[in-house]
């Protein structure tokens, strides 16, 4: 397709986790007649709904008193942006609410690359469709880093209990008063191994190394915790249970032996990734891939007429919350910066 014949959209967003589908609920009650690219269902990156469709009971999103599967909430958001007005790409072309009544398992497109060179930027999906947008929205995530077991995978899938997010999963009933483990070394692992130390009965931290990578100050909070046991110069290289984790196969890094450790959860502190390779540099990031924000109090970011919202551009908090917040912002943002273009 001719770069001068794509169709011009006031607003493109990326993304269909909480910041996604937020920031496309504003945008369309803004009358701004937002696109989405949700993702591919089949991806490993970016999927419609985001990491909340790895989730299984939300119980800390307000307004969900009795808690919420995480895939029925991403549904419900999506149902909500399409009830303004949003419309979707999946591999038939657009789509408004009664073509997408799928909802989020429909083969949607995700983005390939994008130009920003220029304005309106050009926007090309992985399945073939191209347009321009005056404006930009960036809500790709951050997918949390795993070991790559199968059965990690596959129990993570199912609410058996494993996790990469102990603030969000940690207080469920199932994990209350058992033995639980925690992978990582830095500070994140050791904030999540001493949340989780309010619930379990004991928490192991698991670490290829000797040594914790977290900061001293952090390092001391977990050698000093009496719930924290370490668990030195070893990695998981299997999670053992058919509905739900029984124990887990440790490897020793020095020796190679191998033993079981019986636990009742697992969590994953290794880190996440930023999703943005589709943007191919052309947005200023930080070392560790997330994009920086001109204004912490905004969404804006080094390419003007680009917004950035959730996990993408947040290091710190990943909640769903936060990122439905940082939607929002986007989604004003875009708007006003719209009409000071004088184009919407």
């Amino acid at each position: 397709m001719n770069q001068s014949d794509t169709p011009v959209e006031n607003v493109v967003i990326v993304g269909s986790g909480p910041a996604g589908w937020t920031a496309a609920i504003y945008a369309a009650r803004a009358a701004l007649n937002p696109l989405v690219f949700p993702g591919r269902a089949t991806g490993k990156d970016l999927m419609p709904g985001g990491q909340l469709m790895l989730t299984t009971e939300v119980e800390n999103y307000p307004g969900f008193p009795d808690g919420v599967m995480g895939p029925d909430m991403m549904q419900t958001f999506f149902q909500q942006a399409m009830r303004f007005g949003t419309r979707v790409v999946s591999d038939d072309g657009v789509q408004g609410q009664d073509d997408a009544s799928g909802g989020l398992y429909m083969p949607y497109q995700n983005v390939k690359k994008v130009d920003l060179s220029q304005r309106p930027f050009h926007i090309v999906g992985d399945g073939g469709y191209e347009c321009r947008a005056h404006a930009l929205v960036v809500a790709t995530g951050a997918k949390a880093n795993w070991l790559g077991l199968d059965n990690e995978q596959r129990l993570a899938q199912s609410g058996g209990g494993v996790s990469a997010c102990a603030v969000c999963d940690g207080a469920l009933p199932m994990f209350r008063d058992k033995e639980l483990a925690v992978v990582g070394g830095g500070d994140s692992a050791v904030e999540e191994a001493t949340y989780l130390t309010k619930f379990a009965s004991k928490v192991y931290m698991i670490h290829r190394r000797d040594k914790l990578r977290a900061s001293k100050i952090m390092a001391d909070r977990a050698l000093n915790n009496p719930k924290i046991e370490m668990v030195w110069n070893s990695v998981v290289v299997d999670v053992l249970g058919d509905d739900m984790i029984e124990a887990i196969r440790i490897r020793d890094t020095q020796d190679g032996n191998e033993r079981d450790m019986a636990v009742g959860g697992l969590f994953l502190a290794i880190g996440h990734t930023p999703i943005t390779g589709f943007l191919n540099g052309q947005v200023e990031a930080d070392d560790k891939g997330y994009l920086v924000l001109k204004d912490t109090y905004r969404s804006t970011t080094s390419v003007e007429g680009v917004f950035a919202a959730g996990d993408v551009a947040d290091s710190t908090y990943r909640q769903a919350v936060t990122a439905a917040g940082m939607g929002c912002k986007a989604a004003i943002d875009a708007e006003r910066w719209l009409a000071e273009q004088g184009i919407a």
